[in-house]
């Protein structure tokens, strides 16, 4: 959801800022597959897969805990969409600075909490705010992309990919390039967060904590910058 036109000066839309929701988005994958029981947060057409294997061989108990991270996705969107909505963007004038602190607090509080306990409601949980970053971080810098998943950003930089070397298509290559960064942040996050999940249960939701709260802090660092009378774009 671009709040207003993104330029290379803004932090929305950014390549760095990309990097750091692509490690993330890998990173929640892995963590509550590996700590939860093989139910993906954000990636929900392996859910849907699962839910449709698990249907098949009847057992309801694991197709359910597919389901539920499902809506939770969707209920994620609505979420993104209604922060849109000319009421609430009156009472909250940096939504996307809201979206990472909502979603740093969901992984600070499940970091708290104990292996074991309620780990369907931890997956429940990570899959709705992954889903309002993935509804409000949809633009790397002039391109639609997805901070929390991997097909579409694969697609986009190998077609870039060919139409740069093999078409000359102008600006192609710069796009291949960005999106190859993201699709390298996303395998990393994943294999960080594979690796600390394992080792560390809940409390590798830290390391998740602490790539949003990188990715708050260059909102903060450079809004004086994007407040200069020769920037463009608003406030985040």
């Amino acid at each position: 959801m671009a709040e207003d036109t993104v330029t290379r000066r803004d932090t929305a839309g950014s390549v760095r800022l990309g990097l750091l929701l692509g490690m993330v988005g890998g990173f929640l994958d892995a963590f509550t597959y590996i700590a939860h029981g093989g139910v993906f947060s954000n990636a929900q057409t392996g859910n849907v897969v699962l839910l449709g294997i698990f249907a098949a061989r009847g057992n309801w108990s694991r197709a359910l805990r597919q389901v539920l991270p499902l809506l939770a996705f969707v209920l994620g969107v609505f979420t993104a969409e209604t922060m849109t909505h000319p009421r609430v963007k009156a009472r909250i004038r940096r939504p996307m600075r809201a979206a990472l602190i909502a979603e740093i607090v969901v992984l600070v509080v499940v970091a708290f909490i104990p292996d074991g306990v309620a780990g369907f409601a931890v997956v429940v949980a990570v899959s709705y705010v992954a889903s309002v970053q993935n509804s409000t971080f949809d633009t790397l810098r002039k391109w639609p992309f997805n901070t929390v998943t991997l097909t579409g950003n694969l697609r986009t930089m190998t077609r870039s990919t060919y139409r740069a070397l093999v078409l000359r298509a102008r600006g192609e290559g710069e796009k291949a390039r960005s999106f190859a960064v993201v699709c390298a942040a996303f395998l990393a996050g994943a294999l960080i967060g594979a690796l600390s999940a394992a080792g560390w249960g809940n409390r590798a939701a830290w390391v998740g904590a602490g790539l949003l709260g990188a990715a708050l802090l260059l909102f903060v660092l450079e809004e004086p910058r994007n407040r200069r009378p020769d920037a463009v774009g608003g406030t985040r």
